[in-house]
Order: C-alpha cells, then structure tokens, then sequence
C-alpha cells in the first residue's frame, strides 16, 4: 500500500477495523524497527499493546472516538493522535499520527 505518507517526517500507522496493522511508512517502521519496524504490518495492535491500550483502541473503533496525549520517549517529546478512517462511510479502522514537537514551541491564540 504506497501513501503519500510514506516520505513524512512523522510517523504513519494505520489499522483495519480487526485492529491488524495494514500501513506503517517509513518514519513508523523506523520508529518500531526495535520491535519489528516493517514486519509489523498484518500484525494485530493487540499483540504490542497493554490491556488498558487495547480497550482504548476497542473503544476508538466502536464508537468512532479520537485519542491525543504527548509523551516524552528516547529523548524526543511526541504527539500522539489516534483517530478512526472511513471507508463507505464508516469506520474502516485507525490511523495514528506520531509527531516529533520541540522542546519550546510557540502557542497562537487567533
């Protein structure tokens, strides 16, 4: 599945609606090269999860929730935003955006 995603500085990963991992680019793959990076993809979101990440993605798929939190891992603070795709109109599965943010960033009130 080659995406427009796959030449992004942040990582892409995307899931069917069975929580399988159908899409991972380039930037995913690197990210997750420790746990599989590539070979990832047709591998269910539950084998790498904890049971509270499993419920939350269950619950995301079910009623077509969104899921955004920051992390600070490896160094790097991150945002994480999960939200669901659609295909004919409904839920298709989950696309997650991992977004590298600096340390100061500036904040806009418009």
């Amino acid at each position: 599945m080659e995406s427009k995603f796959d030449f992004c500085d942040f990582a892409v990963t995307i899931c069917d609606i069975d929580a399988n991992i159908v899409y991972m680019n380039e930037k995913a793959c690197k990210t997750f090269e420790k746990f599989g990076g590539k070979s990832l993809i047709g591998k269910s979101l539950f084998e790498c999860h904890k049971q509270h990440s499993i419920d939350t993605i269950k619950k995301m798929i079910q009623n077509g929730e969104t899921n955004s939190y920051t992390i600070f891992k490896n160094g790097e603070k991150k945002l994480i935003h999960q939200a669901p795709w659609y295909k004919d109109g409904k839920i298709a599965g989950l696309v997650e955006l991992s977004i590298v943010i600096p340390e100061k960033m500036p904040h806009f009130i418009r």
